[in-house]
This record gives structure tokens, sequence and C-alpha cells, in this order.
């Protein structure tokens, strides 16, 4: 039987394929439209379509005026979540993050962490910025209140050696915090300290955290701000911080690049 695959996803497979076997390395460019149009008797849209496909899958990257590239797709390290990761709003430690692979075609900025890629001495960095809104919908059930309460919601950008690792979101019901210390999580005596160090400050004892791990693509600002293309896959981590009680106490949303970044858990078995 003959190829019944559409002739723009028959193109888009030989080159992913061909990069997967090394047939065309990290920085090479991939074969112009020409070449594609004679190598497959396919039109102009047929071509454009392929590569339009191969960059969303992240295996591919334009250039202005040079071309289209092959990407770096190896993952950079993992970010290790459990209980004994620094209570930041980070939530995480990042491990195995180190030298780049030599890439053909262009230079990479990175620079490798002085620790040999344990990522103990990578410099993380981030930026935040907290406006008091109403919840939506899908937020009032994860903290169990009511739509439209009023909660303090964060957005973060997390850089480690100055390139983009991981945003965040993070909604807290103000019921809980407004009025004391703690309700800026960047400021005052008990900034960045996490939601447990902050939240211990005014007396509430957080005794655990739940995490959904899901996936989708990328929205463009979160694209532009992680440095890939709109539609990248992107892996989404719920996280929720519960009190003694059972009371939802924060919520938030994390985002990273699934195709640079792999989320690791460190799970202890008690007797």
């Amino acid at each position: 039987m003959g190829d019944s695959r559409p002739v723009y996803q028959r193109i888009a497979d030989d080159l992913r394929r061909r990069i997967d076997e090394g047939g065309l390395a990290v920085g090479e460019r991939i074969p112009s439209r020409s070449e594609l149009k004679r190598a497959y008797a396919a039109s102009d849209q047929t071509v454009d379509r392929a590569v339009r496909v191969l960059k969303a899958a992240g295996y591919a990257e334009g250039q202005f005026g040079r071309g289209v590239f092959v990407t770096d797709r190896a993952p950079l390290g993992s970010l290790l979540r459990s209980t004994g990761a620094v209570d930041t709003p980070f939530a995480a430690q990042i491990r195995g993050y180190g030298p780049p692979r030599p890439r053909q075609g262009r230079q990479s900025g990175r620079q490798p962490p002085p620790d040999g890629g344990t990522g103990r001495n990578t410099t993380l960095t981030w930026e935040a910025s907290s406006t008091e809104t109403a919840a939506p919908e899908r937020i009032a059930q994860r903290l169990h209140i009511g739509v439209g309460t009023r909660v303090l919601c964060t957005q973060y950008e997390y850089l480690a050696n100055r390139h983009p690792v991981q945003l965040a979101t993070s909604w807290e019901p103000l019921a809980i915090t407004e009025g004391t210390d703690v309700v800026l999580p960047e400021r005052g005596p008990y900034a960045r300290r996490g939601v447990r160090g902050r939240l211990a400050a005014i007396g509430i004892r957080v005794v655990r955290a739940q995490e959904l791990v899901g996936s989708r693509p990328a929205s463009t600002p979160e694209a532009e701000a992680l440095g890939c293309a709109a539609g990248s896959c992107v892996t989404v981590i719920e996280r929720t911080h519960f009190d003694g009680d059972g009371r939802a106490v924060e919520t938030s949303d994390i985002v990273v690049r699934a195709d640079r970044w792999r989320v690791e858990y460190d799970i202890a078995f008690t007797s």
C-alpha cells in the first residue's frame, strides 16, 4: 500500500527522522523551500506547512534572512521537586545543569556553571509582580472559595544563569493574608521565604502540597518568556498548598519547556 499520509506530514516526519538520527545536526540549516519542493514534488504551501509543523514541534527555528535551522532539544537538566527542596517560590532544586552541546551556525550564550553541571552553583534569579484580582472559576475550585473572591495573584519569571527556566503564577486568598506582613510574597520582612515560611510567620502551618502534572501548547506570551516557539509543548504543574485543617492556602501554575527541562520527584518511602 502507498503512503496515505498528507504530503506535508510526510515531509515533516522525514525531516524529524533525519534530525533524530543525526542526519541533520543541531544548528544545521534544513533544506530550503525549493529543495523540498523538488524532493517531494510539492507546492510552496505544502512545504511551508511542513516547516511550520517542524517548528511547532520544537525541531527547528527560523532565523531572519538566513533560513530555518535545527534547534537543540537536549534536556538542560531536571528540576527536583521534593520535601527536601529549598522552600522558595521556585520550589525545586536544579540538577544536571551542564554545558550546552556544541552548535553549528551560531554560538550559545549560556555559560556552563562552575560546578561542572551539578547545578549547585547555578545563579537563580527571578522577577515577580503582584496584583489583586477576582478568583476565576478554575482557581476558585482549587482554593475551595467562591468565584470572584479576592485573591492576590503573583506572576514569576525564573532565570538560571540569566537564561529562562520557569514561569509561575500563584494565587493566595486575601482573606488569609490581607493586613499581615506576608501579604506580598516578594516584599516585607518575610519576602522570598516560600509559602511555608511566609505563612508560618502568621501562625499558619502548611503540612502538605498536591501537584498535578500535565502538558499543553505554550501560549505566545509563555513562548516569548521561555524562548521557544508558540505552540511548543510545555510541562504544567498545578501545585496547591494545604494547612493542617485541610484548607487550601495557595495554588499555582508552574510552566517549563518540556523539551529542555525534565521534572524529577524524590519519593521517600515510610515504614
